[in-house]
Protein backbone atom coordinates (compact mmCIF):
# COMPACT_ATOMS: atom_id res chain seq x y z
CA UNK A 1 0.00 0.00 0.00
CA UNK A 2 1.00 3.74 -0.59
CA UNK A 3 2.70 5.01 2.35
CA UNK A 4 1.13 8.22 1.44
CA UNK A 5 -2.28 6.79 1.36
CA UNK A 6 -1.71 5.14 4.66
CA UNK A 7 -0.60 8.78 6.27
CA UNK A 8 -4.20 10.22 5.07
CA UNK A 9 -6.19 7.44 6.52
CA UNK A 10 -4.13 8.48 9.89
CA UNK A 11 -4.65 12.49 9.54
CA UNK A 12 -8.07 11.44 8.94
CA UNK A 13 -8.47 9.65 12.01
CA UNK A 14 -6.49 12.70 13.93
CA UNK A 15 -9.37 15.28 12.26
CA UNK A 16 -12.21 12.93 13.18
CA UNK A 17 -11.27 13.21 17.20
CA UNK A 18 -10.55 16.72 16.51
CA UNK A 19 -13.93 17.55 14.71
CA UNK A 20 -16.11 15.90 17.49
CA UNK A 21 -14.26 18.20 20.21
CA UNK A 22 -14.40 21.45 18.06
CA UNK A 23 -18.07 20.73 17.05
CA UNK A 24 -18.95 19.61 20.75
CA UNK A 25 -16.94 23.27 21.78
CA UNK A 26 -19.26 25.21 19.43
CA UNK A 27 -22.55 23.41 20.59
CA UNK A 28 -21.12 24.55 24.34
CA UNK A 29 -20.78 27.72 23.22
CA UNK A 30 -24.23 28.53 21.52
CA UNK A 31 -26.25 27.35 24.87
CA UNK A 32 -25.44 23.40 24.94
CA UNK A 33 -27.83 22.99 21.32
CA UNK A 34 -25.84 19.55 19.84
CA UNK A 35 -28.65 19.76 16.70
CA UNK A 36 -27.59 23.60 15.93
CA UNK A 37 -23.90 22.88 16.23
CA UNK A 38 -24.01 19.91 13.58
CA UNK A 39 -26.02 22.02 11.28
CA UNK A 40 -23.65 24.74 11.43
CA UNK A 41 -20.65 21.98 11.25
CA UNK A 42 -22.34 20.56 8.07
CA UNK A 43 -23.22 23.55 6.39
CA UNK A 44 -19.50 24.75 7.01
CA UNK A 45 -18.58 21.44 5.52
CA UNK A 46 -20.93 21.85 2.05
CA UNK A 47 -19.54 25.51 1.38
CA UNK A 48 -16.14 23.60 1.33
CA UNK A 49 -17.02 20.93 -0.75
CA UNK A 50 -19.03 23.47 -3.26
CA UNK A 51 -16.10 25.52 -3.32
CA UNK A 52 -13.87 22.17 -4.34
CA UNK A 53 -16.44 20.52 -6.31
CA UNK A 54 -16.57 24.43 -8.42
CA UNK A 55 -12.90 24.59 -8.75
CA UNK A 56 -12.51 20.81 -10.06
CA UNK A 57 -15.44 20.79 -12.28
CA UNK A 58 -16.55 23.87 -12.60
CA UNK A 59 -20.52 24.71 -13.26
CA UNK A 60 -20.83 22.39 -15.93
CA UNK A 61 -19.50 19.33 -13.46
CA UNK A 62 -21.98 20.60 -11.15
CA UNK A 63 -25.05 20.88 -13.66
CA UNK A 64 -23.93 17.03 -14.87
CA UNK A 65 -23.64 15.47 -11.42
CA UNK A 66 -26.97 17.13 -10.51
CA UNK A 67 -29.05 15.45 -13.83
CA UNK A 68 -27.69 12.40 -12.85
CA UNK A 69 -28.55 11.99 -9.73
CA UNK A 70 -32.24 11.46 -9.79
CA UNK A 71 -31.77 8.16 -11.11
CA UNK A 72 -29.93 7.01 -8.56
CA UNK A 73 -31.27 4.67 -5.48
CA UNK A 74 -32.89 6.09 -2.63
CA UNK A 75 -30.04 3.83 -0.87
CA UNK A 76 -27.64 5.90 -1.97
CA UNK A 77 -28.27 9.16 -0.52
CA UNK A 78 -28.29 7.49 3.34
CA UNK A 79 -24.16 8.46 3.24
CA UNK A 80 -25.46 11.90 4.04
CA UNK A 81 -28.10 10.72 6.47
CA UNK A 82 -25.19 8.69 8.19
CA UNK A 83 -22.79 11.47 8.69
CA UNK A 84 -25.46 13.84 9.97
CA UNK A 85 -25.98 11.17 12.90
CA UNK A 86 -21.81 10.58 13.26
CA UNK A 87 -22.03 14.68 13.68
CA UNK A 88 -24.28 14.33 16.18
CA UNK A 89 -23.80 11.37 18.14
CA UNK A 90 -20.05 12.84 18.44
CA UNK A 91 -21.40 15.92 19.59
CA UNK A 92 -23.74 14.89 21.88
CA UNK A 93 -21.73 12.02 23.52
CA UNK A 94 -18.31 13.55 23.35
CA UNK A 95 -19.06 15.51 26.70
CA UNK A 96 -20.96 13.01 28.35
CA UNK A 97 -18.52 9.81 27.97
CA UNK A 98 -15.62 11.79 27.05
CA UNK A 99 -13.76 11.48 23.96
CA UNK A 100 -11.15 8.87 24.35
CA UNK A 101 -14.54 6.26 24.80
CA UNK A 102 -16.38 8.16 22.09
CA UNK A 103 -13.75 7.42 19.93
CA UNK A 104 -12.51 4.32 20.70
CA UNK A 105 -16.38 2.95 20.47
CA UNK A 106 -16.26 4.40 17.54
CA UNK A 107 -13.33 2.61 16.11
CA UNK A 108 -14.56 -0.85 17.76
CA UNK A 109 -17.86 -0.05 15.67
CA UNK A 110 -16.04 0.47 12.36
CA UNK A 111 -13.64 -2.16 12.61
CA UNK A 112 -16.58 -4.83 12.94
CA UNK A 113 -18.70 -3.09 10.39
CA UNK A 114 -15.63 -2.42 7.86
CA UNK A 115 -14.59 -6.26 8.30
CA UNK A 116 -18.02 -7.46 7.03
CA UNK A 117 -18.30 -5.11 4.61
CA UNK A 118 -15.08 -6.14 2.88
CA UNK A 119 -15.56 -9.74 3.73
CA UNK A 120 -18.60 -10.62 2.52
CA UNK A 121 -18.23 -6.97 -0.45
CA UNK A 122 -21.21 -5.55 0.97
CA UNK A 123 -23.02 -2.12 -0.35
CA UNK A 124 -21.42 -3.52 -3.59
CA UNK A 125 -17.82 -3.05 -2.36
CA UNK A 126 -14.93 -5.41 -3.49
CA UNK A 127 -14.98 -8.73 -1.15
CA UNK A 128 -11.40 -9.16 0.20
CA UNK A 129 -11.74 -11.98 2.59
CA UNK A 130 -10.61 -11.21 6.32
CA UNK A 131 -7.08 -13.35 7.18
CA UNK A 132 -6.69 -14.93 10.58
CA UNK A 133 -3.73 -12.51 11.21
CA UNK A 134 -6.33 -9.33 10.52
CA UNK A 135 -9.17 -11.21 12.50
CA UNK A 136 -6.63 -11.88 15.04
CA UNK A 137 -5.38 -7.88 15.24
CA UNK A 138 -9.22 -6.78 14.90
CA UNK A 139 -9.43 -9.19 18.34
CA UNK A 140 -6.48 -7.13 19.52
CA UNK A 141 -8.03 -3.87 19.47
CA UNK A 142 -11.17 -4.71 20.52
CA UNK A 143 -9.46 -5.86 23.12
CA UNK A 144 -7.63 -2.61 23.48
CA UNK A 145 -11.15 -0.71 23.35
CA UNK A 146 -12.52 -3.55 26.44
CA UNK A 147 -9.46 -2.30 28.40
CA UNK A 148 -10.17 1.58 27.41
CA UNK A 149 -13.66 1.52 28.53
CA UNK A 150 -13.73 -0.84 30.96
CA UNK A 151 -10.03 -0.92 32.58
CA UNK A 152 -10.80 0.89 35.52
CA UNK A 153 -13.63 -0.62 36.83
CA UNK A 154 -11.74 -3.91 36.20
CA UNK A 155 -8.84 -3.16 37.93
CA UNK A 156 -10.73 -1.67 40.80
CA UNK A 157 -12.76 -4.82 40.73
CA UNK A 158 -10.09 -7.12 41.08
CA UNK A 159 -8.00 -4.80 43.97
CA UNK A 160 -11.12 -5.61 46.48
Amino acid sequence: MNLILLAAAFCIGVAMSAQAAVNSQLAHSIGTNSIMAALISFSCGTVALLVMALAKGGVAGLGTTLTALPSQPAWKFLGGFMGAAFVLGTVFLAPRIGLLTLVVLVIAGQLLSSMAIDHFGLINMARREVSPVRLTGALVVALGVTITVFGDRIVASLSR
